[in-house]
């Protein structure tokens, strides 16, 4: 219990000695540029549109082939 209380205020002291000065260049270490935004667009833009379309087309397909069926169905 006693090296538990311990090590967390260890923690909290590192922690609190950093100081601002991570915050100053975290954009940096990210690279981020005016081209940052329109990536995050794109890249979500087809992870919200892939599943739509693929689902589009596997109800257009199953949708034939149903209509495929019930017409060999008729003709028998």
């Amino acid at each position: 219990m006693m090296k538990v209380a311990l090590n967390v205020v260890l923690m909290m002291l590192g922690l609190l000695s950093a100081g601002n000065a991570w915050a100053v260049d975290s954009y940096r270490f990210l690279h981020v540029t005016i081209e940052t935004p329109w990536m995050i667009f794109v890249f979500l833009f087809f992870l919200v549109f892939a599943p739509m379309i693929l689902s589009a087309i596997l109800h257009w397909r199953n949708a034939t082939r149903r209509d495929k069926e019930e017409k060999d169905q008729d003709d028998a």
